[in-house]
């Protein structure tokens, strides 16, 4: 049974930092595109960074430079490192894993790539 669980969430001021967490467990396969995404209130799901098994991330140009993913496939451990956060940055955030599509780009934060998918963790940031 594949288990996905976030942690690190909370509540920080605006321009502050929080480093998210994914444990995951019962993967079948060592190839996993691995991803955030976040879902904010009456809002759709949204894609923040991707990292494929080979270390290669995806991120949307709208959060290049305040958001890094990183891997310790090891530990079967997903990391988000989210710097100068924003208010609009509030919202619960989702640790999720897919198989890599069958073409390029092979791995990028599309909610419809994955099938396991954590709770989430929410993330609030005050102004």
């Amino acid at each position: 049974q594949v288990q996905l669980a976030e942690s690190g969430g909370g509540s920080v001021q605006a321009g502050g930092s929080l480093k998210l967490s994914c444990s995951m467990s019962g993967l079948t396969a060592n190839n996993y595109c691995m991803a955030w995404l976040r879902q904010a209130p009456e809002k759709e799901r949204e894609g923040v960074a991707a990292v494929d098994s080979d270390g290669n991330t995806s991120i949307p140009d709208s959060k290049k430079g305040r958001f890094t993913i990183s891997q310790d496939r090891g530990k079967n451990i997903l990391y988000l490192q989210m710097d100068s956060l924003k208010p609009e940055d509030t919202a619960l955030y989702y640790c999720a894993a897919g198989l890599p599509r069958p073409v390029p780009p092979n791995c990028r934060p599309d909610a419809r790539q994955f099938t396991e998918w954590g709770q989430g963790t929410q993330v609030t940031v005050s102004s």
